[in-house]
């Protein structure tokens, strides 16, 4: 029983180091669009806040989730 919650213990270390791999890959990916000039990191965060405005509008539309 013991070696049960070890092993479910676990899946939290690994879901927190998969989603700190795939953040750290997309930056990685995404480092040199900053660095090359103003108008282009400007355009890449203006893409990435819109994506991420994009996703929690849908996702709150979707749930019927209200602000109160």
């Amino acid at each position: 029983m013991q070696e049960f919650f070890e092993n479910v213990l676990r899946y939290p270390r690994y879901m927190i180091s998969l989603i700190l791999g795939i953040f750290i890959s997309v930056f990685e990916w995404l480092k040199p669009l900053f660095f090359k000039n103003k108008a282009t990191a400007t355009a890449t965060i203006g893409l990435l806040v819109g994506v991420f405005a994009f996703l929690y509008f849908t996702l709150r539309a979707m749930l019927g989730l209200s602000v109160v």
